[in-house]
């Protein structure tokens, strides 16, 4: 295994930054608010996040997973709302500090169920990012998720995405429109409006 830590991986750090900023941008009464993962509140979208930033750790390290289902996400919090974020990014970055940029493959909680390191930490990375996006514009803050960490995530979108449709995880990409930046292309591949809101 290489040398490579966890400060080495950018691309999640970048994508546990947006998460984090957009936790810590909500305010205490809007965590029951609509997004765009239907039928989901903010708080829901949370839990989903995190749940899945545990389950990369637990693939990666026979840790013990989510506690609950993060395609069933219950609505209701054990904990404040940055805690749960702040403990599941921390399991992530953990699991992926573990494991080195050559190594060609990795278990992963997604299709095929392994892939090499730089794609495998590049979905977790995504996971983050578009859920800091949902959480983010569902409770009227900026988009977290910038055109740079969109153009380093696209690649990976168009990689590991549509398989993941066929469980529900991400909606049917929507059509391309003249103009889009990198964020916009990434949000439509995803199934997300860029203009949503609530």
């Amino acid at each position: 295994m290489s040398e490579t830590t966890a400060h080495e991986w950018t691309v999640l750090r970048a994508a546990h930054q947006a998460l984090r900023s957009a936790v810590h941008g909500v305010a205490d009464g809007d965590w029951n608010r609509v997004t765009p993962c239907e039928g989901w509140t903010v708080t829901q979208v949370l839990q989903h996040a995190a749940g899945d930033q545990i389950g990369f750790a637990a693939f990666l390290t026979g840790a013990p997973g989510p506690s609950e289902n993060p395609f069933a996400p219950s609505g209701v919090l054990d904990r404040t709302p940055v805690e749960v974020a702040e403990e599941a990014m921390a399991a992530s970055a953990a699991g992926w500090a573990t494991v080195g940029e050559d190594v060609e493959e990795v278990p992963v909680p997604v299709p095929p169920g392994k892939m090499p390191a730089t794609l495998g930490v590049g979905a977790c990375a995504l996971d983050a990012a578009v859920h800091a996006w949902d959480i983010a514009v569902a409770t009227d803050q900026p988009s977290p998720l910038g055109p740079e960490l969109a153009r380093e995530l696209m690649p990976v979108a168009t990689s590991i995405v549509e398989p993941l449709r066929a469980y529900g995880a991400y909606a049917p990409a929507l059509e391309p429109v003249d103009g889009d930046g990198d964020l916009a292309a990434l949000l439509r591949h995803l199934g997300r409006r860029p203009d949503w809101s609530a």
